[in-house]
Order: structure tokens, then sequence, then C-alpha cells
């Protein structure tokens, strides 16, 4: 439901990390370490469970909209994600 403007005390402009502003050029991350990263967290802090969901669900549109900025890296092996790192012009 919606809720009145009036109801809270300060309203910022939603603004996200450029890729370049949040990784590091010779490192690759899981969506669950971007997920952290976007929210200033260490990309291997423990959080909840229910928590790193609702973090994922900024995380992979980030990804989304970014994947011209970005290079993955398929998995090693079945059970580990996919790692996403800055392009660097050779992928």
């Amino acid at each position: 439901m919606p809720v009145a403007r009036s109801e809270f005390d300060e309203i910022v402009p939603c603004e996200f990390y450029d890729p370049a502003d949040l990784l590091e050029p010779d490192e690759l991350y899981s969506v669950y370490e971007i997920a952290r990263l976007l929210q200033g967290l260490d990309p291997d802090a423990e959080i909840e469970v229910e928590t790193e969901e609702v973090l994922l669900d900024w995380a992979i549109p980030w990804v989304m909209v970014n994947a011209d900025d970005l290079a993955v890296a398929e998995p090693r092996s079945d059970d580990e994600p996919g790692y996403y790192g800055l392009r660097d012009g050779e992928e």
C-alpha cells in the first residue's frame, strides 16, 4: 500500500554504485558478495539468510543493468556460484 511522502523525515535520490566504484579490477565476486558490497558491507560479512535474500533482490538487477561493464566466470564446480568482475577488454 502506498505511503504518503509526508510520513518520512528525509527522501534522498536513488543512486547505485557504478561497477568501477564498487569492484576491484583484479577480483571476481559472487552475486552474494556483490549484494553485501552494495550495502557497504565487507564481501565476507556474516548476515542472516533472510537479510541475504533481501540484498539479492537488489544485487541481481544491479548485475543485469550493469552487464555491459561486467565479465562473468563460469563456476569452477557444480556447487559454486558464478563470479562477476569488471571487464578488462579481453572478454
